[in-house]
């Protein structure tokens, strides 16, 4: 049964369309016209399994191809037969199509043809000729080929047979990467049948997974729109798959009904299948009579295009002499030209000197202020993620969920840290970067870092293997978030260019002082490695290794990040690696030791308790941050009240008595400063601390001079937020300490 629904679709994902390189060789527009509208019945009958009908068809498409002597369209004509005879089992008529059909691919010197022939022949070694690697690479050259000349609809379907290609051999996984991609291209192929093979393919893929229940959620949605559509071939498998699920969830009457249907549509389609064999004599006759007319016709366009040619040598012959004589003219009045232009590029050159100076300038503000906005527009929503990821993991309803919402928070800590970098490279190249130290447990930030990892090491069959070594301390002090970026960078990129492969992530101890460590880091793989000559300029901003395969690409700033960030840590990036044999980078840094002198200094907390009671009022248009930060408050039985914009603000804190405003700087209708100013007016003692995404620096002193009295950026640590509200209603820390500020 699998075998015939196999044979089905791969036709369907190969069938082409007549592209537009065609065009460019001379055809009668009538029979081009014929050409497709045979090509779409002949889709048609296959699709339905009328085998004979199909053949009859495609046999009219050869007779055209070889009238108009159009090798695109032989090319498809022959490749349409041999999935013919591959349906009915003629697997000597089905290589000799093929191998016509590849012939004409060539010889047409057209992308779509050549992305057809790849896949041709990776179906010759899936089916006709089994060899699982060589078929996948034919697959793969397919794919690559649809992607250069940008052709969605047949690149869908180019992911859809190396599907059916993997799913054969029993690579769930691996087909499972070309299958999410292909419904990714879904909406590019019009057919309601490729939608539906998309499902049964799902189906069996949840199935060979023991997923009966999403197996079957995906088989009875094929199934609806087969049985409206009349693919019975499609029905047939998805009728066994079901059935299947259906006995392993110990739904047995169904699984039974189901059971007898799939019988009953196997005996159709197999009844279809041996009519059209029985009429496969006389189709070849057919064909055989056809080739001996058009032999005649090619023997006598042979020597009508040998007398042709005798003509046209001696029109070449006086085209060439006359050609030289001109090409003669042409150099010297080039010649005369070159020196008066090369005079007045001299003067051109001056002044582009002069314009494009100034276009530098004007590019560096507007890169700054790109740089300011993006800060914003990042960190608001950033702010959502961090806040609700905290205080669900102190939701005791969502223990189980402890370990994903850890590796949540992780990420989004981990994104705000690369934006912050990536925002200012200037801020990096010219060492004005702070550089926050801590304690932290570098073996707990190494596990969880490639944690985060473990969706890219499934998708790519990849395996993690860490080595921390047993004499690097337990806990160290250094900037354990720039730690993090360099090695989420490396493994990352580790991870995108491996497949099938192992990744290693060590830690050894270099050199150890009474209160020093000096720890080598390394991240090794076995991909497919770093050409010599590029191995340089990877480093270089926005520059990528490999382009060959668009599985690798990225933004291109990941290395020269991680190089930028081990200078500042007065380290550098040291590279191995030979081209597919993979790549290993290498970099030391030097920590502080937690000994026994330490004695962490001890932090004023004041009691949460406190706010129990306290009238709040937030001024914020956001609503996801509305509600992140009303949660944060209400849990310690805060009573909110919430103005989305300035004005409404105003008028809120008349008619009420608040203890404390958290007020946003940007909003529509009126902005944070303005509401501010105006509260001021009339109330000179409630404590207003402003709420912003934007660089502190950039606004420090525009906040102060409206009124307010400390600064909370965006996104912040929960217990620093609870803390400094307490201050201000306490009257402590008013026009707080800048060092502090920063902090938030």
């Amino acid at each position: 049964m699998k075998k015939w629904i196999f044979y089905l679709l791969i036709l369907f994902i190969a069938a082409p369309v007549i592209s537009q390189d065609a065009a460019n060789i001379p055809v009668i527009p009538n029979e081009r016209d014929e050409f497709k509208q045979l090509k779409a019945a002949s889709d048609q009958y296959y699709n339905n399994g009328n085998y004979r009908k199909s053949l009859e068809t495609n046999i009219e498409l050869l007779k055209i191809a070889l009238k108009v002597d159009n090798p695109y369209f032989k090319h498809q004509s022959y490749r349409l037969l041999a999935y013919d005879y591959m349906a009915m089992n003629d697997t000597v008529m089905a290589r000799e199509n093929f191998s016509k059909s590849i012939q004409f691919a060539r010889e047409s010197e057209n992308d779509t043809a050549v992305a057809q022939m790849y896949m041709d022949m990776a179906n010759i070694y899936s089916s006709l000729e089994p060899n699982y690697k060589k078929a996948m690479k034919y697959h793969n050259k397919s794919v690559d080929q649809l992607l250069k000349i940008n052709d969605s609809v047949n690149l869908a379907k180019a992911h859809y047979n190396t599907v059916l290609t993997a799913f054969e051999a029993g690579k769930f996984n691996e087909g499972y990467a070309h299958l999410l991609r292909a419904r990714k291209l879904e909406k590019f192929e019009p057919h309601k049948s490729f939608g539906v093979g998309l499902d049964n393919l799902m189906g069996e893929y949840y199935y060979s997974k023991e997923n009966y229940e999403m197996a079957q959620k995906y088989l009875r949605k094929a199934i609806e729109i087969a049985d409206r559509e009349g693919y019975e071939l499609e029905l047939e498998n998805a009728y066994f798959y079901l059935s299947e699920c259906l006995y392993n969830l110990e739904e047995y009457q169904e699984a039974f009904l189901i059971k007898d249907k799939y019988e009953n549509i196997t005996i159709s389609n197999m009844e279809k299948a041996i009519s059209a064999e029985g009429d496969d004599s006389s189709v070849r006759f057919q064909i055989e009579e056809y080739r001996k007319e058009i032999q005649a016709a090619e023997l006598q366009n042979s020597l009508q295009a040998q007398i042709v040619e005798k003509q046209s040598m001696l029109n070449n012959v006086l085209l060439i002499v006359s050609f030289c004589i001109l090409f003669l003219l042409l150099v010297l009045y080039l010649a005369y030209r070159k020196r008066k232009e090369l005079v007045a590029e001299l003067r051109v050159k001056n002044t582009e000197y002069l314009l494009a100076k100034e276009e530098t300038e004007r590019l560096s503000k507007a890169k700054s202020n790109f740089f300011s906005t993006v800060s914003h527009e990042l960190r608001t929503p950033l702010y959502g993620v961090i806040g609700l990821s905290t205080l669900l993991l102190e939701d005791k309803a969502l223990k189980t969920h402890e370990k994903d919402l850890k590796s949540l928070k992780f990420s989004a800590d981990y994104l705000l840290a690369l934006i912050n970098d990536v925002l200012h490279l200037n801020k990096i190249d010219s060492k004005t970067v702070e550089n926050e130290k801590a304690y932290f447990d570098i073996r707990e930030q190494i596990n969880t870092i490639v944690s985060s990892f473990e969706y890219m090491r499934i998708q790519n069959s990849n395996t993690f293997q860490i080595d921390i070594d047993d004499e690097i301390p337990q806990l160290i002090r250094g900037n354990s978030v720039r730690l993090s970026q360099i090695l989420m960078n490396l493994i990352g990129n580790a991870c995108k260019f491996t497949e099938e492969g192992n990744i290693y992530v060590t830690a050894q101890l270099k050199e150890m002082s009474s209160n020093k460590a000096t720890i080598s880091f390394a991240i090794r793989d076995t991909g497919i490695g770093i050409a010599q000559g590029k191995q340089e300029t990877i480093f270089d901003e926005f520059s990528q290794g490999s382009k060959q395969n668009y599985n690798y690409q990225g933004s291109g700033l990941g290395l020269p990040i991680v190089r930028k960030l081990l200078a500042l840590s007065n380290s550098e990036i040291k590279l191995e690696s030979e081209l597919g044999k993979g790549s290993s980078f290498s970099f030391d840094l030097t920590y502080d030791i937690l000994n026994k002198a330490y004695v962490k200094e001890p932090v004023q907390t004041l009691d949460t308790k406190e706010l129990k009671g306290k009238r709040i009022l937030i001024v914020e248009d956001n609503r996801i941050n509305q509600t992140v930060t009303r949660k944060i408050l209400e849990r310690e039985e805060v009573i909110c009240n919430i103005a989305e914009n300035g004005k409404i603000a105003i008028d809120m804190e008349k008619e009420d008595n608040y203890d404390l405003i958290l007020m946003d700087i940007n909003m529509p209708v009126m902005n944070g400063l303005d509401a501010t100013r105006k509260i001021r007016e009339r109330n000179k003692e409630i404590p207003i601390l402003a709420l912003t995404a934007v660089e502190v620096e950039e606004m420090r002193f525009s906040i102060y001079d409206s009124g307010m009295d400390d600064i909370i950026v965006k996104p912040y640590d929960i217990t620093k937020f609870t803390q400094t509200i307490l201050k201000h209603l306490n009257g402590i820390d008013r026009k707080g300490d800048i060092s502090k500020l920063r902090a938030m």
